[in-house]
């Protein structure tokens, strides 16, 4: 009866022990290498942003340049609401 009981304490600090360093583990992942996460993915987001902005303002047209652009998309949705309106009556 003994052994029993000595066998069940011992699990049972085994699962607090391991409870407290799961909690410890995700208070240290939460305090110090998220933020650095974070940071990072903010500073890739920014990088991004500079690039596509660069680019822009290397696309832009000089004085007196003629460019046509076609966007098919708005062809297409110009397409389906081209047409005549017809307005008709109701007859009873």
């Amino acid at each position: 009866m003994d052994l029993l009981v000595v066998l069940y304490i011992v699990g049972f600090l085994r699962t607090i022990l391991i409870i407290a360093a799961i909690y410890y583990a995700i208070r240290l992942f939460s305090r110090y290498i998220l933020p650095l996460l974070v940071d990072k993915g903010i500073k890739n987001m920014q990088q991004k942003m500079q690039d596509q902005q660069f680019q822009n303002q290397r696309k832009q047209r000089r004085d007196g340049e003629v460019t046509i652009e076609n966007n098919r998309q708005t062809q297409r949705g110009n397409a389906q609401t081209q047409g005549d309106y017809v307005d008709f009556e109701e007859v009873d």
